[in-house]
């Protein structure tokens, strides 16, 4: 059955058809779950930021339905299993996961983020490279009208390509905002996100609920298009957009 279509997604249609007068970014913050209150003060960040949820953790249910009345984008943060041994938490997707068990767990785990309107990977250096496990994921997106952004967080994912080719809205992230989570560190990962809007007309920027990426978000959004040149928009507005079928002659 198809999932009721949220809000953010209604933006889509204009995005599609409105040329941006100025370079537009988009900031996701992932990994929001675990804890109450640096999840908190994600959703009360300036401006349209996405929230990436985590599922099955003790805070994402409560966290997601605040970013809803918040009029936040939200997503499921899906735990992807990586090529270094690291557990990606509850609800993973692994290279064993047979494909019953992949829509399966897929499933629970959208049910665990209510509002998603869309899916970003958590990990994933493994599994994004593996056309098969994409195709599936594609292939129940698809179905439910669901966007996916691709966290990128391997150079041969090929999850781009899977959502191209199964006519799911995707995207990319440029910049990831908080490898460093020092100030300076991540004041330095935001003029990067800028420059590349500036010249290819938008980024996606990826955070993490930090103290420090927190506190500078909440002091550099405000003042965007002011001090940076560039506007924040809700990361459903940058996705590309599937291309009609052309029909045979």
């Amino acid at each position: 059955m198809k999932r009721a279509v949220p809000f953010a997604m209604l933006l889509l249609a204009f995005a599609a058809t409105a040329a941006p007068d100025v370079p537009r970014i988009a900031v996701i913050i992932d990994d929001i779950g675990d804890r109450y209150v640096e999840g908190e003060a994600a959703v009360r960040l300036p401006g349209p930021v996405a929230l990436a949820f985590l599922p099955h953790t003790p805070h994402a249910r409560r966290l997601a339905e605040l970013a809803f009345q918040a009029r936040k984008e939200v997503l499921l943060h899906l735990p992807l299993q990586a090529m270094e041994d690291k557990l990606p938490g509850p609800g993973a997707i692994t290279l064993d996961t047979t494909e019953g068990e992949f829509r399966r767990l897929l499933e629970e785990n959208l049910a665990a983020v209510p509002h998603a309107g869309g899916v970003n990977n958590h990990m994933g250096s493994l599994i994004t490279r593996h056309p098969g496990h994409m195709t599936w994921l594609m292939q129940e997106l698809s179905r439910d009208g669901l966007f996916f952004v691709d966290s990128y967080t391997h150079p041969q994912s090929v999850a781009l390509q899977m959502a191209r080719e199964r006519g799911v809205p995707t995207a990319r992230r440029d910049v990831f905002l908080d490898h460093v989570a020092e100030p300076e560190a991540i004041a330095f990962q935001f003029r990067r996100l800028v420059e590349r809007a500036k010249r290819n007309g938008q980024a996606i920027g990826i955070g993490h609920p930090y103290p420090e990426t927190l506190a500078f978000l909440e002091t550099a959004l405000p003042a965007l298009e002011a001090e940076y040149g560039v506007r924040l928009v809700p990361v459903s507005e940058l996705l590309e957009q599937p291309q009609p079928a052309v029909p045979a002659p």
